[in-house]
């Protein structure tokens, strides 16, 4: 009798650590099946950011305000989310996702900034590596080719680069992707499509370009004015500098 009533304790017990296990089972599933926060990835650019956590999480909050926890997962709009935040201008992609703990885990991609377009009169723009015009960060202040004169304002207005002076691109990527010309070419003075001046960091001389053809050939003879003409004359003897013309160094 006495091994009975221990056979039917233990029976008992066993059947109530199943049943715990299965409401505990069953707690963690449904948990899993509901929004439970969100993870942001930021990446940085140069380990700038022109983007924060804090900035996210206000938009989320603002445009979806019934993202809260117990939010079954299916009503969470993972495409009207990124089509929200893409349409911030330093963001350049977003991609969304659901984690296996009902995380919500955005990805956010910045665009990177290769020049500033500098205005007198009214608010300065970065120009992004694929040529679009975005406007600068009033937290963040990226160290870039200053473009400045009409023909930058007037980027600056229609906001792509690529359509409007592809050419120009072409001009700003050979400067920043070269070490030497990077750190001696600062400025850009872009007054027209076939005006193109430099301001150079050592050296008074402004360096008349032209037009943003040629690129390779041009910079030559830049490279024989410093080699074999400041050699000679010095640094301070010539206050412009041309190589806008085919076959010629013009200085004055």
């Amino acid at each position: 009798m006495k091994k009975i009533r221990i056979k039917k304790t233990l029976v008992f017990l066993v059947l109530c650590a199943v049943l715990v296990g299965f409401i505990g089972f069953v707690e963690k599933q449904t948990m899993y099946k509901t929004f439970q926060g969100t993870e942001i990835n930021i990446k940085g650019v140069s380990g700038v950011y022109f983007v924060e956590d804090k900035e996210i999480q206000e938009i989320m909050k603002a445009a979806f305000p019934e993202l809260k926890a117990g939010l079954m997962l299916e009503e969470v709009r993972l495409r009207e989310i990124e089509k929200r935040l893409n349409g911030h201008p330093f963001i350049k992609s977003v991609e969304a996702s659901i984690g296996q703990k009902g995380i919500l885990n955005l990805t956010i991609e910045q665009h990177q900034p290769i020049a500033r377009i500098a205005r007198p009169y009214a608010a300065d723009g970065y120009i992004t590596v694929e040529g679009k015009v975005i406007p600068t960060s009033p937290s963040y202040t990226s160290r870039v080719l200053i473009l400045q004169g009409k023909q930058a304002e007037l980027l600056m207005e229609k906001g792509d680069v690529i359509e409007q002076m592809p050419e120009l691109m072409d001009l700003i990527n050979f400067i920043v992707e070269d070490e030497f010309w990077s750190a001696q070419i600062p400025e850009l003075e872009v007054n027209s499509k076939t005006d193109i001046r430099m301001m150079q960091q050592v050296g008074k001389q402004v360096i008349e370009f032209g037009d943003a053809k040629d690129i390779e050939e041009k910079f030559k003879k830049i490279e024989v004015f410093y080699k074999e003409i400041l050699p000679r004359k010095g640094w301070n003897a010539y206050a412009r500098v041309s190589v806008k013309f085919k076959d010629q160094i013009v200085c004055e």
